[in-house]
């Protein structure tokens, strides 16, 4: 893939956007873009505190005026949010723009990989997390299914996931650091 035109990853929370665009970027000498970090560098504050001043319509309208700008860059890694894709308009900037990777994730693995961590905004404060992460799953399954590519996480390390994206997508990837530092931590 020689085209310069972004590699978008979408899907659930927890499956792994954020690390796997890291090392997929670093590895195939791509610039890594984080969306949520472009919203509350543009916001001056976090996406909790958005969600708790605006409300999830205010942060939409941000999320979508990061994504349009950040998909006209060239040779990056885009990394979205969990409900980028869902919402009217953005997933077809997506595969327009770019190659839209789906990670896969089920709703037990999300909930496990969140477990000891917040600023889950529409996850926080529910009774039955998993039942809540089910629902929206479900809903939102749609929307992924729709990606040029989909690869699913549970039980998978970010390094085998970056590994697989970039060998599906034809990506040369160089993964020879990685590996040196994973025999470093092994000896």
């Amino acid at each position: 893939m020689k085209d310069g035109k972004p590699i978008v990853l979408i899907g659930f929370m927890a499956t792994g956007k954020s690390t796997v665009g890291r090392l997929l970027a670093i590895q195939s000498g791509r610039h890594f873009i984080d969306l949520d970090e472009v919203i509350e560098s543009t916001a001056a504050m976090t996406i909790p505190d958005i969600f708790r001043l605006e409300g999830e319509v205010g942060f939409r309208l941000r999320e979508r005026a990061a994504l349009l700008e950040t998909l006209s860059t060239q040779d990056t890694v885009i990394a979205t949010g969990g409900g980028a894709a869902c919402q009217p308009g953005n997933l077809e900037a997506m595969l327009a723009s770019g190659t839209v990777v789906s990670l896969g994730v089920s709703a037990e693995e999300a909930i496990r990989r969140t477990a000891d961590r917040g600023g889950r905004p529409l996850l926080d404060g529910q009774a039955d997390r998993l039942a809540k992460a089910r629902q929206l799953l479900e809903s939102r399954e749609p929307y992924y299914n729709q990606a040029t590519l989909r690869i699913e996480t549970d039980g998978k390390e970010p390094t085998r996931i970056a590994f697989e994206v970039g060998k599906a997508l034809s990506l040369r990837l160089d993964f020879r650091n990685e590996a040196a530092n994973n025999n470093e931590k092994e000896s």
